[in-house]
């Protein structure tokens, strides 16, 4: 198989149909990693038509195998992301630009996603029995597959966001085909060769390297996908998913977020809780360079501890080691791309421009051993004098952008936090217990972290509200995304209804 053999159809891989190709680049230095696939609409139709052969066709095995042998095929690829960590997290790593423990970190909580959805599926009863008043009729209510899937994963954590729902569309007993990002695909393909070695009949995991528009779109669109789901930006989220709406398929969208991080004084009252907050703040916001759709972008802290607060956040970040992530002592790493380097510095001027007052940051940093001059590199910048009517607070950055708001008052806060079109994620930091619940439960985003930041739970549902999405993923629920509710009804004494006379 060559380099550029990176689409997987029915248990084969393959160049584009086209014979196209791209460039997959190292943010480090802007080098080629590997050329792959440029797929197209060609490669979208034949990769969902062996998905379809696969849910209902002449074979149709994935469905019809037991929901144990299903569970044992998502343990046995767990074991091969362990058996594979070291190898995969490097690929990770060297293709996004995050860290080489955040590689390690992201194949960890993939293989718990694994686990996971192989315990839950194995685990659940067969059927919820619905009492229909009489003895001779059974009712229950059981799930079944969608059908085929298409899944659109993004560039920021491609093995991971694969995961999320490759594992529970397997598990509920779908076929599938996946588009990972143009700009990070190498370790879905890495995901899609050791679900083949761990015995994934073919036709059943179906891979199409290439650009959102045209494979992005044709999978929204073809009227053989049951389920479409996406993880990315809100702008191509959108369309895609009026497209898929338009066929009246399932839809499940994961759009972004600019997510509050409320600290309030009490929070900083010991050294100790200071420290937490201020590290908190950091992990929020800069780790894997602020590209992440959960990231603490937007500091609200109140006005009295503000000063003290923002000056060491501004001496740790400007401390950040950056650089290629597999150098030993880096902090973090590039961003993905030019493009993405360009907007981040677009923010930054823009910000300046309406008043924010630069507290650090806001430039790329001098080359070093580390940090090729060629790489996408940007130092972590806090912004502060920040206010809503600011684009910068506004959109969503993706970048190592923190900008810094005050508040007097629980109920102020609440509303800074709140005045988002956005709502996937925020947190709330406060010495009183009973304050941060409240805020907390106030707050109108799919997650809220108390004293902390980032930690998720493969048990617990993540999604948002607003302009963030559609659906849920991870917990019983991101299983049930994947699943149709059929009620069989059984007359166990059948006998004429005889509504008409004659």
């Amino acid at each position: 198989m060559s380099a550029s053999e990176t689409i997987h159809v029915d248990g084969v891989w393959l160049p584009a149909a086209s014979g196209d190709t791209r460039e997959v680049l190292d943010p480090a230095d802007a080098t080629t990693l590997q050329l792959v696939a440029e797929g197209g609409v060609r490669d979208a139709d034949a990769a969902v038509a062996a998905a379809a052969r696969a849910f209902d066709g002449g074979a149709g095995v994935w469905p019809r195998t037991p929901v144990a042998e299903r569970a044992a095929l998502l343990r046995r690829v767990a074991d091969l992301l362990q058996r594979d960590r070291e190898e995969i997290a490097l690929i990770e790593s060297r293709d996004t630009g995050k860290t080489l423990e955040e590689g390690r970190v992201d194949v960890d909580d993939v293989t718990n996603a694994f686990r996971y959805f192989a315990d839950v599926v194995t685990n659940e009863s067969g059927g919820r029995v619905v009492d229909a008043g009489s003895a001779d009729v059974h009712s229950v209510v059981v799930h079944e597959p969608v059908g085929v899937c298409a899944l659109i994963t993004p560039w920021n954590y491609p093995l991971l966001q694969a995961s999320w729902k490759i594992a529970p569309a397997l598990a509920a007993g779908n076929t599938f085909v996946i588009k990972p990002s143009e700009v990070t695909p190498l370790s879905t393909v890495h995901l899609i060769r050791l679900l083949v070695a761990a015995g994934l009949p073919a036709g059943v995991a179906n891979l199409v390297t290439g650009a959102g528009v045209p494979v992005g779109a044709r999978l929204a669109e073809h009227p053989d996908v049951d389920l479409f789901s996406f993880t990315g930006g809100l702008v191509s989220g959108t369309k895609a998913g009026q497209a898929a709406v338009a066929g009246a398929k399932k839809i499940a969208l994961e759009l972004g977020g600019k997510n509050p991080n409320v600290v309030f004084a009490d929070a900083c009252a010991t050294e100790e809780g200071f420290d937490t907050a201020v590290d908190q703040a950091l992990n929020a916001a800069f780790i894997h360079s602020g590209q992440v759709c959960s990231a603490g972008a937007r500091l609200i802290i109140e006005e009295s501890v503000r000063d003290r607060f923002v000056t060491e956040l501004a001496r740790r970040a400007e401390r950040i080691k950056l650089g290629r992530g597999t150098e030993d002592g880096v902090e973090c790493g590039p961003l993905v791309s030019q493009q993405q380097l360009d907007k981040v510095e677009a923010y930054v001027a823009s910000a300046l421009a309406e008043g924010a007052r630069l507290r650090c940051g806001g430039a790329r940093p001098e080359p070093s051993e580390v940090r090729p001059a060629t790489g996408y590199f940007y130092a972590p910048t806090v912004l502060d004098g920040c206010h809503r009517e600011m684009t910068v607070v506004r959109e969503e950055t993706f970048g190592p952008i923190l900008t810094v708001e005050t508040f007097t008052t629980e109920d102020e806060a609440v509303a800074l936090a709140n005045d988002t079109e956005y709502g996937l994620a925020g947190a709330v930091f406060s010495a009183d217990t009973a304050r941060a619940r409240r805020v907390a439960a106030r707050l109108r985003h799919g997650t809220v972290w108390i004293n902390d930041y980032h930690p998720y739970l493969p048990q617990a549902e993540w999604g948002g509200f607003g302009k963030s999405g559609i659906g849920r993923e991870l917990g019983p629920t991101g299983l049930d995304e994947y699943r149709e509710s059929k009620h069989i009804y059984e007359n166990l004494r059948p006998a004429p209804v005889r509504w008409f006379a004659g």
